[in-house]
């Protein structure tokens, strides 16, 4: 049986006739996904997208995408714990992206430009309450002002900022950053209230009446006490009152010997201030060095100054009223699971030291007399996974409702309760996010990129950040932006890059205005454009005939 030759690419000009799809057992795909950093941040922020406008040198492209999430660049760049960072996936290949002083770069042009939030695209006439002034209320406050929501805002102190102002020190944090970043908020039109204090349940409830909606972000201002330490002893102080103090300009007058007990931030915050104010300073820590709660840029930078740390001890009493002898130990401490009481072994004989004053940093709890009982567990206010509480009308965020207790961890559940306020307010239904595996180092294609370590951090001169109080840590220079920009993978972010289209056998990438797409008559499901993919933003998916 003669069966007719199909036409060829030299008669008929065209390998379209070919149809050898059929063949394959897989089809590529190109998907939009989440970058490790992305699902590692607590604000969810679109971390490959603005870093790859900051590449091209579009910073103020870069600050609108930023601040979609986060209304703080220029303080997260700063302050933030970068879990990001850890989740990178070019850790795995040099170094991770400096995204934290990527962040603060694209702040920081955005103050030096004076740029500004567009206002509200329509005004809506339900009325939010936002009781707290810290990062939790502030952010929810920026998230519902930009959908329209009429906002009023209740803050107990004369300054908004909460811990941002009278806990982190200004050669971490200036002032002009924290203001300015702030007041771009205000500038939206939330109404502000200071000097009003929630101090008894009855206001609580004036607050519900008079509003559609009520956000909480209390903070957790009760400090936590040793037992070791005598109640009210002179020379014993709460480590957030020393801090409040100095940021307000009254400085205690504690004796030159200062010990530090506590190893997180705050702690790190305390003794880097008193050694600013002239005071020898050691620090002692339940933790072993390598474990510290603290952010190891701070260990290290308190370290350089002068602190003393004695890590893994504990302080077992307090003899004497001046000068003062800690009788102290040392420790193996192994933390509590899931709220359970931590371990303490005592592992090598006593040791003493010499104080003037004991600065307590271990922590501080939460105010909860406000609410009923059934509407608190563990020393927190609950909520739901969007922040809503079991009170009517109420959702909650911050150290008031969990012991995620870092900056942007707050910034981003008072992000989160926004979005829901604003999904109740609308009578639309609550909906499941759909679950996207973000790419792994395996596939990107890194032979694209050489290997480069990200730039050093710099810091201003011990003596000179000692006597003058200023900044510690200095910026990326504008050459140093772009570079460490241009080390991002853009995981899951399709580029532009060509690659796809050039590299497949069979002309079976298409691109066009909307993007790439397979041709599925024509692709083998080869999977080379996957492989050369530098993005990690293909993939192959098996299909079942």
């Amino acid at each position: 049986m003669n069966i007719p030759l199909p036409p060829t690419a030299w008669t008929t000009g065209t390998t379209e006739v070919f149809k050898t799809g059929t063949w394959r057992a897989a089809l590529p795909q190109h998907v939009a996904r989440p970058s490790p950093c992305h699902q590692a941040c607590p604000v969810n922020g679109h971390i490959a997208e603005w870093i790859g406008h900051a590449r091209t040198g579009d910073l103020r492209r870069a600050w609108e995408v930023l601040t979609l999430n986060n209304p703080f660049p220029a303080v997260a760049g700063r302050i933030c714990h970068h879990p990001c960072e850890t989740s990178c996936n070019r850790a795995g290949y040099d170094e991770a992206v400096s995204v934290c002083r990527l962040e603060r770069a694209v702040g920081d042009a955005a103050i030096a430009a004076g740029w500004a939030y567009a206002p509200p695209a329509a005004e809506q006439e339900a009325h939010v309450a936002v009781v707290g002034g810290g990062p939790s209320g502030l952010s929810a406050a920026y998230q519902l002002r930009r959908r329209g929501w009429r906002v009023s805002l209740y803050e107990a102190k004369p300054r908004l900022g909460g811990l941002l102002r009278y806990g982190i020190p200004s050669y971490r944090l200036p002032r002009h950053v924290l203001n300015a970043e702030i007041a771009r908020i205000l500038e939206l039109g939330v109404a502000l209230h200071l000097g009003a204090a929630l101090q008894t349940a009855a206001d609580l409830e004036r607050l519900r009446a008079e509003h559609d909606v009520v956000y909480l972000a209390l903070g957790a201002a009760r400090p936590k006490v040793l037992p070791q330490l005598p109640p009210e002893a002179p020379w014993s102080m709460q480590g957030a009152e020393y801090l409040a103090r100095c940021a307000a300009g009254d400085v205690p007058q504690i004796g030159r010997r200062v010990v530090v007990i506590g190893g997180g931030s705050s702690a790190m915050d305390v003794a880097r201030s008193a050694r600013r104010n002239g005071c020898d300073v050691t620090v002692l820590a339940l933790e072993a060095r390598a474990a510290l709660p603290a952010q190891r840029e701070e260990v290290q930078e308190a370290l350089e100054e002068g602190v003393v740390l004695c890590d893994g001890a504990m302080l077992q009493g307090v003899s004497g009223d001046g000068p003062l002898t800690l009788d102290c130990v040392h420790v193996r401490f192994q933390p509590g699971a899931a709220g359970a009481a931590p371990r303490i072994d005592v592992v090598e004989a006593g040791f003493t030291l010499a104080a003037d004053a004991v600065l307590t940093a271990i922590g501080q709890d939460a105010e909860l007399s406000l609410f009923p009982t059934a509407a608190t567990s563990g020393g927190l206010l609950q909520v739901d996974a969007r922040q809503a509480s079991s009170l009517p009308g109420v959702w909650a965020g911050g150290d008031l409702a969990s012991m995620a207790r870092f900056f942007s961890e707050a910034v981003g559940m008072g992000k989160r309760a926004a979005i829901d306020i604003d999904r109740a307010l609308r009578g639309v239904e609550r909906s499941a996010a759909p679950v996207v595996t973000p790419p792994g180092l395996d596939e990107i294609a890194t032979w694209y990129y050489p290997k480069h370590k990200r730039p050093e951090q710099r810091r201003v001169a011990v003596a000179e950040r000692l006597a003058s109080g200023e900044e510690v840590q200095v910026a990326l220079s504008p050459d140093e932006v772009q570079a460490e920009a241009s080390r991002c993978f853009s995981c899951g972010s399709c580029t532009s890059c060509d690659n796809c289209f050039q590299f497949c056998p069979d002309l079976a990438v298409a691109h066009g205005p909307e993007g790439y797409s397979v041709l599925a008559d024509y692709c083998k499901g080869c999977g080379l454009c996957v492989r050369e993919c530098p993005t990690g933003s293909m993939i192959l998916k098996e299909e079942l005939r």
